[in-house]
């Protein structure tokens, strides 16, 4: 399977056992949220929608590292980057966290916005819809890493409703790159 589209969910006993608590927790609470409000909204006649979002990367305001951006930017972590809140050396990034990295789907921050008001204002919009314009695949360049290749995430549903992504990989790497910069993160 090389990409997901909306009939795929999280098998959340896969997730328990494979993560750690911290992303577990994380991963299967979106999960069993978003099946509730649907199922909420199918049994009380409500219109909902789901936006599904893959990694997302790019500038960010609130005041931790996001974990998104802080595992895309893995690769360009190096054992003299200091945290800017205890000025110690930074480990959170690096090789532990390559394997999320063997393929990987992203969208920029500002498109996530845009797909959410997009849809808001989209007279047809049912269910769920997945947001990714990128998915980057780093197996050849990260060989000797090993883990779980994830598919990627297609957002086919969401495109033929006529959005349109506005921003590559580029400009989420380097939205992601200023803001570290200007939060003393790089």
């Amino acid at each position: 399977m090389d990409m997901m589209d909306e009939s795929f969910w999280t098998d959340v006993d896969f997730v328990r056992q494979k993560l750690s608590p911290n992303a577990h927790s994380y991963i299967i609470s979106k999960t069993l949220t978003e099946r509730a409000v649907l199922e909420f909204g199918a049994q009380h006649g409500l219109d909902v929608v789901t936006v599904i979002p893959s990694f997302v990367v790019g500038p960010f305001i609130c005041p931790k590292f996001p974990g998104s951006v802080r595992t895309s930017l893995a690769l360009f972590y190096t054992e003299k980057m200091q945290c800017a809140k205890t000025g110690k050396l930074n480990s959170t990034g690096n090789q532990s966290e390559y394997s999320f990295l063997l393929n990987f789907s992203m969208v920029h921050v500002d498109d996530v916005a845009r797909a959410h008001i997009f849809l808001l204002e989209y007279p047809d919009a049912k269910g769920k819809y997945n947001c990714s314009s990128d998915t980057i695949s780093l197996e050849k360049s990260l060989g000797e890493i090993k883990g779980m290749k994830c598919p990627g995430l297609s957002s086919k549903k969401l495109l033929e409703t006529g959005f349109e992504f506005k921003n590559g990989v580029e400009e989420m790497f380097d939205g992601a790159i200023q803001c570290c910069k200007e939060k003393g993160y790089l």
